[in-house]
């Protein structure tokens, strides 16, 4: 069974850091990446990285915070985030598809979502 796995959320003040990671299972993954989702809004696009790490895309609101990498054995996904602000509070969700380097930014074009991982930034 095709697994996404997240852990490392959790409480930080403005200002500070996490990582995320995100471990598949079951099948090899193309594309990864990774969506958000505050109280009463959409899923929102935050990072994607190609199968082989060539490629990465960020959304306007976290390029130069956060940084997207992949594990050199390609089944685990990374988000560090750095300068974390009280609007980055969300839902995090791991994503991944088939195709190996077209990335996303469309929640439909996921076929794989993970349960999500809790991140809450205190001002």
């Amino acid at each position: 069974q095709s697994q996404l796995t997240e852990s490392g959320g959790g409480l930080v003040q403005a200002g500070g850091s996490l990582r995320l990671s995100c471990a598949a299972s079951g099948r090899t993954f193309g594309t990864m990446g990774w969506f958000r989702q505050a109280p009463g809004k959409e899923h929102e696009f935050v990072a994607g990285v190609a199968w082989d790490n060539s490629d990465t895309r960020y959304a306007p609101s976290v390029k130069g915070r956060f940084t997207i990498s992949r594990g050199n054995a390609k089944t685990t996904v990374y988000l560090q985030m750095i300068s974390l602000k009280p609007e980055d509070t969300a839902v995090y969700y791991c994503v991944a598809r088939s195709s190996m380097h077209i990335i996303y930014e469309g929640a439909d074009e996921y076929d794989y979502w993970g349960q999500g991982t809790q991140v809450t930034v205190s001002s």
